[in-house]
């Protein structure tokens, strides 16, 4: 179905070696807000570094594809040492498209990990690319982050007694 992930995860971190060989995954294409890092923060959430860290030290190809501009997303993007694509355009596929191209990888091989359903994972899903449903690393206040959680549950279950966490 267009709006269930391939896998639902606590956050990030959850992507480890163990998961990337098992699932032969060499290619990460990553949302920015509530996935890297808060929305309007310009600082990566804690242990995110390290984690991108280890994934170059394993070779995984990564690349951000933000629905934001260029202005927000790239002084993260550059902090984290990513390259990005903005204006993504999610849940549309041009730009999860742009992003598999440009890291030269097959998307049997590549994640789209995100935490909206409406964007991150239907963009992956159309694209024909797995899809990795991340927690927040916290939950908006906003009324239109309310509404957006609120209307995604409808379509996706979010039964926390299942989610996978290490």
């Amino acid at each position: 179905m267009i709006f269930t992930p391939t896998f639902w995860l606590k956050n990030v971190m959850q992507i480890d070696k163990r998961f990337l060989k098992k699932n032969r995954v060499r290619a990460l294409v990553l949302d920015m807000d509530n996935t890297l890092s808060m929305h309007d923060d310009p600082a990566a959430e804690d242990g995110v570094l390290e984690w991108l860290d280890e994934m170059r030290r394993l070779g995984v190809k990564m690349r951000v594809v933000s629905n934001n501009n260029a202005r927000r997303v790239a002084p993260l993007a550059k902090a984290l040492g990513l390259k990005y694509t903005a204006n993504g355009a999610k849940p549309l596929t041009f730009g999860v498209n742009r992003a598999v191209k440009a890291m030269g990888v097959l998307k049997s091989e590549t994640l789209v990990v995100g935490d909206q359903i409406f964007t991150d994972v239907m963009a992956g899903n159309l694209a024909g690319i797995r899809t990795v449903l991340v927690e927040p690393f916290h939950l908006e206040n906003k009324w239109t982050f309310k509404l957006k959680r609120r209307v995604e549950s409808m379509v996706f279950h979010r039964d926390y007694r299942n989610l996978n966490v290490k």
